[in-house]
């Protein structure tokens, strides 16, 4: 594989990457190899999978969101995927992620770094 680093779009938000700036696909930017970009694409396939399983848990009104796997999955991927992008991001990129706190290794019993009143 091309081991050469080329400039990506991406949006989590529509789980897309491209070369080419277009729309809103430049939520981030990044430089990556083929083959990082390859590893991104299965984050995001996994997200997209998790996203759709807890979609149909979401139609089963006894269970909450922070007692299912799927969202617990839901939610590590999207963090991978965060990290994968800032580790490969512009500055304007790293920031962000870094203000959102993704950067952050996840606690248990926390969300978005405050304690889970749920727990």
């Amino acid at each position: 594989m091309d081991d050469k680093k080329k400039a990506f779009y991406v949006n989590l938000g529509s789980r897309e990457i491209s070369q080419l700036r277009d729309g809103n696909n430049d939520v981030f930017k990044i430089e990556a190899t083929e083959e990082d970009m390859f590893r991104l694409r299965q984050v995001l396939n996994e997200v997209f999978d998790s996203d759709e399983r807890s979609f149909w848990r979401a139609h089963v009104p006894y269970r909450h969101y922070s007692q299912d796997m799927d969202n617990d999955e839901y939610d590590s991927n999207m963090r991978k995927a965060y990290q994968m992008i800032y580790e490969f991001g512009d500055e304007e990129t790293r920031k962000f992620i870094k203000e959102i706190g993704m950067t952050d290794d996840e606690q248990e019993g926390t969300v978005y770094g405050e304690e889970d009143p749920l727990a």
